[in-house]
């Protein structure tokens, strides 16, 4: 049955074969074409997944084509939890960007070369979810770079969407370089680039008390490089804030797809990376920071794409984070979850500031004020009493989960904060409607990251001390030092040098303007 997944990717590849002159001149054709193709895709990868559930959620190895001796190399497919859980997330949004782009582009110049270049991306992104080795992986992941290349420049004459394109070719092929070298030695340590003895190879390995190989350590450094360039981390992330001048389904395409590549490889490779002494670690560490950085920078941006761009860094930085510390089925669900929004979000965006506007009116009670340190305590034990309430039914043990405690802190923070925000501004009737809200929030999210777990079961792996008292500290101060930026700029008196903070952060601490300077000669 899962051989079927490859028949939508066959036909997306397929029409992207056809000349661009044909496309355009029977533009309405291929769009019913490619939506349909799209839908059908949707409807198979959900066929697949409730298969793949009811059949044990058994992880499968599916040969099709062997080149060489021992199968070193060839076409597989392997399909666990996470890659249906993934595929079908992939098939969705494309679905929806297929047809939300049947009346955006409706009558655009280039409307048959977007549908091209977008088959041909969902195509190779679905293609790289269900590789089942590095080689077949790293060439779908070249496929999604260069698929979503040409829709960044689906406006040649733009100056702006030409040089965002161009900064995220240069920086993906960072990623690349570091991929290919990944590769080499993987089949200089392993002679195989297959997914099923690559994991059983590390984890005999680790069985047997052998220590980690100079090559396997540098490998799991390489494919968390590539990975780190893929999705937007610090420093690498200035290519996506960039990118606004393309069509808004394209944005929608990227933010909620295509940038979760990166997260995707570090899930997918997790069973390697777990047994490289550091490097999930650093991970953490990185995405601890960007997310921080990027959260601030988010805050002060006055354009409501950059803002939703930036916000997107910041969540691949926390989901970075989450695959540091080992959470991997945490993860999985904070891709899901913000795929599904910014998707949504992205494709609204019209709408995004005249709600924002007449939620603030409505929301703006200043009769029922309380002072900050009341709606702060009030707003830490409500969240408290939530939480516990809700480990409690759900038997989850944070203790006993990788990166449990940090990442339980963190999640309390943000609705402590959040709910500070709101017990200041409603009257008692929205001070209940938000706690219930919350719980709404909080039991959602702990049942269905419960549901993901028992999805991933059996790809899991047990994660051996990712993190230290050391890292622990660092992302507590990142994340520490954003409340502390959030608590003073409430207070609404700006000292001088907070007025400069703002102004450098607002430029996004000038890293877009190095790079464009770095760049300029080259596009």
């Amino acid at each position: 049955m899962v051989y079927a997944v490859l028949l939508p990717i066959l036909l997306f590849m397929g029409i992207a074969l056809v000349p661009v002159l044909q496309l355009n001149r029977r533009t309405l054709g291929i769009r019913r074409l490619v939506t349909s193709v799209a839908a059908l895709h949707l409807a198979i990868s959900l066929l697949v997944m409730v298969v793949f559930v009811f059949e044990g959620r058994i992880p499968q190895f599916l040969e099709l084509i062997s080149i060489g001796e021992n199968s070193s190399f060839g076409l597989n497919l392997y399909f666990d939890g996470y890659s249906s859980l993934m595929l079908l997330l992939v098939s969705f949004v494309g679905w929806i960007i297929c047809c939300f782009s049947s009346q955006y582009l409706d009558g655009d110049e280039y409307e048959g070369r977007y549908y091209r270049w977008t088959a041909f991306t969902i195509a190779a992104v679905s293609l790289m979810i269900v590789s089942g080795n590095l080689l077949m992986f790293f060439v779908s992941w070249v496929l999604t770079s260069s698929g979503l290349h040409m829709l960044l420049t689906h406006y040649p004459e733009r100056p702006a969407a030409t040089r965002a394109a161009w900064t995220k070719f240069f920086i993906s092929r960072i990623g690349d370089a570091a991929l290919i070298l990944a590769l080499v030695l993987t089949f200089q340590e392993y002679k195989t680039f297959d997914f099923p003895e690559l994991f059983a190879a590390v984890q005999n390995n680790f069985a047997e008390g052998i220590p980690v190989s100079f090559n396997s350590l540098i490998i799991s450094w390489l494919l968390m490089l590539g990975a780190v360039t893929k999705s937007a981390q610090f420093p690498f992330h200035v290519w996506l804030p960039q990118t606004l001048e393309t069509p808004t389904p394209v944005s929608a395409l990227m933010h909620a797809g295509v940038v979760n590549a990166g997260g995707y490889l570090i899930i997918r490779t997790s069973p390697m990376l777990v047994y490289s002494p550091g490097v999930l670690g650093t991970l953490a560490v990185i995405g601890g920071f960007t997310a921080c950085f990027a959260a601030i920078v988010m805050v002060t941006q006055t354009s409501i794409k950059k803002t939703l761009a930036y916000s997107t860094v910041a969540q691949m930085g926390f989901m970075m984070l989450q695959c540091g510390l080992g959470a991997f089925s945490l993860a999985m669900l904070h891709i899901l979850a913000h795929s599904l929004y910014k998707a949504y979000t992205f494709l609204d965006c019209g709408g995004v500031i005249s709600r924002r506007a007449a939620t603030v009116e409505i929301f703006n009670d200043t009769n029922n004020k309380i002072s900050i340190g009341s709606a702060m305590t009030f707003s830490a034990l409500i969240t408290v009493a939530i939480l516990a309430i809700n480990y409690s039914i759900f038997s989850v043990h944070i203790t006993e989960k990788p990166g449990g405690v940090i990442l339980g802190t963190i999640m309390l923070l943000a609705f402590t904060t959040w709910l500070t925000q709101v017990f200041q501004r409603t009257s008692w009737g929205g001070k209940l409607i938000s706690v219930l809200f919350t719980s709404f929030l909080i039991s959602s999210y702990t049942l269905a990251y419960c549901l993901i777990e028992t999805m991933v079961q059996a790809s899991s792996v047990t994660v051996q001390g990712t993190g230290s008292w050391l890292i622990a500290i660092l992302i507590g101060l990142c994340f520490g030092g954003l409340l502390l930026t959030y608590a003073v700029t409430q207070t609404g008196k700006l000292s001088p040098w907070l007025n400069r903070f703002y102004i450098h952060a607002s430029n996004g601490f000038y890293m877009e303007a190095w790079y464009r300077r770095q760049f300029k000669q080259l596009s």
